[in-house]
């Protein structure tokens, strides 16, 4: 249980430097079902970039129902490839004084090469943490971010997330 526990807290990213935050319905339910119903964990899970054609919320449940950025010159379909344990997931944090638990994602860099990301159409406007699913559309949507406004970066620049969080509160 207590694995399961630790687990949970490692698959929860926010991204303090965005606004809006939030977790899908469908990340809470899953969540839930990885700590109490002994539901399997996804061996890895992802961040990927997605536009302001659909803005994620609480209902949203699978990346197809949102618009990825273009894949190319550095960003790769289905998004950032993240590893469960201390590597990917570096820093966790209990705050006694503010009732919460936090939990931090290392640095995510993409580097534009070979022209710019995305390869073509509208920048990246939302971060969202997808689980393992082999079909791209078909990944759960955990939790997103609001970048605020899109971004797009060029040939030979890099775009990047740094300490990517998510809190766990009483409210």
């Amino acid at each position: 249980m207590i694995k399961k526990l630790l687990m949970l807290l490692q698959i929860l990213l926010l991204l303090p430097l965005f606004s809006a935050v939030g977790w899908t319905n469908k990340g809470k339910f899953s969540a839930l079902g990885w700590v109490f119903r002994d539901v399997t964990i996804p061996t890895n899970f992802y961040i990927a970039l997605v536009t302001s054609a659909n803005a994620p919320g609480p209902d949203t449940d699978t990346l197809g129902q949102l618009t990825e950025i273009a894949a190319g010159n550095g960003y790769t379909s289905g998004g950032y490839q993240l590893t469960p344990g201390s590597t990917d997931f570096d820093v966790i944090n209990e705050d006694d004084s503010g009732d919460l638990a936090k939990i931090q994602v290392k640095d995510v860099v993409w580097t534009a090469s070979g022209g710019p990301i995305p390869a073509s159409g509208n920048g990246a406007r939302y971060v969202v943490l997808t689980d393992d699913n082999a079909t791209v559309g078909s990944r759960i949507i955990i939790a997103y971010w609001d970048l605020t406004s899109d971004r797009s970066v060029s040939d030979g620049q890099t775009l990047t997330l740094q300490d990517c969080e998510l809190r766990l509160t009483e409210s």
